[in-house]
């Protein structure tokens, strides 16, 4: 039983031991965290008051960089206050002293006008005395002519005067019988030259339109599709557009045939657009080509608009600026009626200028003078005249319908522009590739100046160029020196003056070139 007691009681003290030893070491621990939170607490506080330091230091800095950046813009707004004042000073002193100058020379000047205003009256009086004797003499000398002559002096007024009239009558006929033969002389070599600068101050592009247009399609699995079904859906587009559609071998093209470029133009984008859609019927052509059609009008009057602004014609009316809007989808021999007409409206307005007629009305002839090749029906009158009632129908001036009627001589010109639209027509038209048969002819005329150069050793390439107007040609520095270049020049210029049927002249340049070339590796 004493036994047992004591080991409790040993037990109990040795707890109390341990939980004292377990108190003391917590109470040090945090001790111990409490002294490293202080530690950096301060160390925190150190290297925020560092950082705070730095920043003054660097606004400090900032700040005087400012102000003196400021000092200097001020010093230079006081430099240039000063600099101006300075100068009106200068311009005051100079006023000052011109003003000082200017008194001074009038001072002077008002003492010599009082001296020259005597002098002028006295040499007045002088002229008036002298003036009363010439009166007096020139009425002595009539009455003494009277006398002699028989004559009162209206009555040798009129016989001077009638004399004097058919004397002035005989010169002004031989002055205009030689002024009209001298413009008859040199009236052709005029006209030559006003034509002349005229063709050479426009330059143009050409534009050839054919009957047939191709629409190409992606893969020949389409041409059943645009067929359809026992050919119906090629007939309602036949019908609908009346193109002829043609469907044969050729890879992956369809062919359009058909006169008016306009139904060509249509049936090309309505084919566009069901072959993009898919969806190809009967009905759904009608629908297509109907928009189509629409779109067509829509574009055919933009284009009139845009034609009329790039040329500066106002006050067309709307129904001529539709029918110059389809000339875009017509053309004559070949060439583009629209840019035919463009062209033909430049060259009227250059040889309007150079002759001092009216350029606008020039212009404007010189545009719609083949308005009569685009009717919207059939007629049996020429297109000139076609085109002259138009122009009347819808308000034009009577000089521009006449230069109309008459630029194919189906009426009589009565104005001064008509023969202009005449000739500016046939320049447009006869000019080198504007029309097909001209134009095989000045192909062929280019391919025999390049031919003649070919002819010559030593000739490695030659271009005809500027409308044939001049050969270049480039030979080989090894085989050609500068002096042969010289004479091969002369001697192509003497076989093509020889040889050859030209307009105007051709200029042959000779081009020889050394070229030293290495590669680097």
């Amino acid at each position: 039983m004493d036994s047992t007691l004591l080991i409790i009681i040993i037990g109990i003290v040795g707890a109390a031991a341990g939980f004292g030893i377990a108190k003391y070491l917590e109470k040090s621990n945090v001790s111990n965290l409490i002294k490293n939170a202080k530690k950096e607490a301060a160390a925190i506080v150190k290297e925020a008051n560092l950082q705070a330091e730095n920043t003054k230091q660097a606004k400090i800095l900032q700040a005087k960089e400012k102000f003196i950046e400021m000092k200097a813009e001020h010093e230079q707004v006081i430099l240039a206050r000063d600099k101006k004042i300075a100068e009106i000073e200068k311009r005051t002193r100079d006023k000052e002293s011109q003003i000082s100058s200017e008194l001074a020379r009038a001072k002077k000047a008002g003492d010599d006008f009082e001296a020259k205003m005597a002098e002028y009256q006295s040499k007045v009086e002088i002229l008036d005395r002298k003036h009363q004797e010439v009166e007096r003499m020139h009425k002595s000398q009539l009455e003494q002519l009277e006398v002699i002559s028989g004559l009162s002096a209206e009555d040798a007024r009129d016989q001077l005067v009638e004399g004097l009239k058919a004397e002035a009558k005989t010169k002004a006929m031989s002055y205009i019988q030689d002024t009209l033969e001298e413009a008859k002389m040199t009236a052709q070599q005029e006209a030559k030259k006003v034509i002349i600068n005229t063709i050479q101050r426009v330059g143009t592009e050409e534009a050839v339109e054919n009957c047939v247009s191709v629409f190409n399609i992606e893969s020949d699995d389409v041409k059943g599709r645009i067929i359809g079904r026992e050919g119906r859906n090629i007939r309602a587009i036949e019908a609908a557009t009346g193109v002829e559609i043609i469907v044969d071998d050729t890879p992956e093209a369809i062919i359009l045939s058909c006169f008016d470029p306009v139904r060509r133009e249509i049936a090309r984008l309505s084919l566009h657009k069901l072959v993009t859609d898919g969806r190809i019927h009967p009905a759904r052509i009608e629908e297509v080509v109907a928009k189509t059609t629409k779109q067509i009008e829509e574009e055919i009057a933009e284009v009139g608009k845009r034609t009329v602004i790039d040329l500066g014609i106002h006050g067309l009316h709307p129904e001529l600026i539709r029918i110059v809007g389809r000339m875009k989808y017509r053309s004559s021999y070949g060439q583009n009626l629209l840019q035919h007409s463009r062209e033909v409206a430049k060259l009227c307005g250059i040889m309007a200028a150079e002759l001092g007629l009216n350029v606008k009305l020039a212009k404007r002839a010189g545009l719609l003078h083949d308005i009569g090749k685009v009717p919207d029906t059939e007629s049996d009158l020429p297109h000139a005249l076609l085109g002259m009632q138009w122009a009347e129908k819808y308000g034009e001036k009577e000089e521009v319908c006449n230069a109309i009627g008459a630029h194919h001589d189906e009426i009589e010109m009565k104005y001064l522009i008509s023969p202009i639209i005449q000739v500016c027509d046939a320049i447009s038209g006869a000019r080198p590739g504007a029309r097909r048969q001209v134009l095989d002819s000045y192909i062929q005329r280019l391919k025999d100046l390049e031919d003649i150069a070919f002819g010559f050793s030593g000739v490695k390439n030659a271009y005809a160029i500027q409308a044939g107007r001049e050969l270049r040609v480039i030979v080989e520095s090894e085989k050609v020196n500068d002096e042969n270049a010289a004479n091969m020049s002369f001697e192509i210029s003497q076989k093509i003056q020889t040889e050859m049927t030209y307009p105007g002249q051709v200029k042959v340049t000779v081009i020889r070139e050394t070229r030293a070339v290495n590669i680097a590796k």
